[in-house]
């Protein structure tokens, strides 16, 4: 293990900027974030659209209700909504002031070929959206690049209004900061950091994706996963931490409005990270201070993960996620360091690369199954039993290891990315 000492400013930035509250599946809400910023700058509603997206994002919003829409999915729903209703000085939650009369024009303005075509970019980012919006005598282009929600040009009638250096291999600053993260300093940054500097931004994580959670168990949306196995299964705390986590998915991937904090750029990775340290601290009578610390912990833990994968890969995003839960959750039973590096080691040698074929309702079961993986990898290392390094692509370091999965899904799957694209276009 390595024992380097921390830079708290970086821990604190890069938490600041990923746990947000975003409404819905975020790639549908970035191009209706797109639209809404294009409208704006318009002036006007504009009389056509066009969006042209990479192929993970249009995997990601083809299978997912967009929240405010009474059901609709797809690009042209999200771009649609967006225009009519939506305000982007809210960010990711761009759609949040959406009326009734938005949500009626949106369902005739679909049935009409000409207003909104959709076209897919060839890019080398995974995360690339551009839309076009045209009225009778302007035009306006705002592209996105990186993250949901970073414009990084804006032309208005072919002038350049706005722009940002852009280069197709850098990463973006929060990623820049994860990459500098060890597990050692993310552990120790959790653990001494002044809980007054980490307490608001996890509050609010805990506050809205319990919400979202509750909502999930209490109605049906999509598959119902969560609400579906803890009536099969039982209210055990290892059966809650993840239903929880699944019927936070159920509920967002199935329209639901209420918003999540997301990690990663994910509101499903928000949920899984958070969800079943929640449910394990009430499980345990844990104070406020342990539960903010290990979701501080369990926070970084995927982050650091997902800065080595990008954002939006063939990888699916729970695992990296639950292994920051099962880190959580062993920090909240008084794991020892080693144990919370066996506990990431034990779960991605057992669900690690898990595939993404887009957002969608199964996403909760995949959820589902990585929290379980998650909680077996604690249970074996709280054995003191781990994977050995040499076994796989696992090595005796856990940051040389969760280096190995970060090539193995950023550059071993980018074929298979390829084939479940060229799958789902088809």
């Amino acid at each position: 293990m390595n024992n380097t000492a921390y830079n708290e400013d970086l821990y604190l930035q890069c938490l600041s900027q990923e746990l947000v509250p975003a409404m819905g599946c975020t790639e549908p809400i970035a191009i209706a974030y797109a639209s809404a910023f294009a409208k704006d700058v318009l002036g006007e509603i504009p009389e056509r659209i066009e969006v042209h997206v990479s192929g993970n994002i249009l995997k990601n919003v083809k299978g997912v209700i967009v929240p405010n829409t009474n059901g609709l999915k797809g690009v042209k729903t999200a771009a649609i909504i967006g225009m009519l209703g939506g305000n982007p000085q809210k960010g990711m939650e761009v759609l949040a002031d959406v009326k009734p009369e938005h949500i009626s024009q949106c369902a005739d303005l679909l049935q009409n070929k000409d207003i909104c075509s959709v076209h897919l970019l060839s890019s080398q980012e995974k995360l690339h959206i551009v839309v076009k919006a045209y009225s009778e005598n302007s035009s306006v282009l705002v592209e996105i690049v990186h993250t949901h929600t970073n414009i990084i040009r804006v032309e208005k009638n072919g002038e350049v209004v706005e722009a940002k250096n852009y280069s197709q291999d850098e990463k973006t600053d929060s990623e820049n900061k994860e990459c500098n993260m060890t597990l050692q300093g993310i552990y120790d940054f959790a653990t001494k950091v002044p809980l007054d500097k980490i307490e608001p931004i996890i509050k609010r994580q805990i506050d809205c994706n319990l919400s979202i959670a509750e909502e999930g168990l209490e109605n049906s949306y999509g598959l119902s996963v969560g609400k579906t196995m803890l009536d099969a299964l039982g209210d055990t705390p290892e059966v809650k931490a993840c239903a929880y986590a699944a019927a936070a998915s159920d509920a967002r991937m199935g329209g639901c409005t209420m918003p999540v904090v997301i990690n990663s750029g994910s509101g499903n990775q928000g949920a899984t990270v958070s969800l079943p340290v929640i449910v394990y601290a009430k499980h345990l009578n844990c104070s406020e201070e342990k539960l903010i610390r290990a979701l501080t912990l369990s926070n970084l833990t995927a982050l650091y993960q997902k800065a080595m994968i990008g954002r939006l890969s063939a990888y699916c995003g729970a695992v990296s996620a639950a292994c920051g839960s099962g880190a959580g959750i062993a920090y909240l039973q008084g794991a020892s360091f080693e144990c919370i590096g066996w506990t990431i080691k034990n779960t991605l040698a057992n669900v690690a690369g898990m595939v993404c074929d887009g957002a969608k309702a199964s996403c909760a079961a995949k959820i589902f199954s990585s929290v379980q993986a998650a909680l077996l990898g604690y249970k074996l290392a709280s054995s003191g039993k781990v994977v050995q390094g040499g076994d796989g692509i696992i090595l005796d370091d856990i940051d040389s290891t969760v280096e190995n999965y970060g090539k193995l899904a950023h550059d071993g799957m980018y074929e298979t990315d390829q084939k479940i694209l060229e799958l789902m276009i088809s």
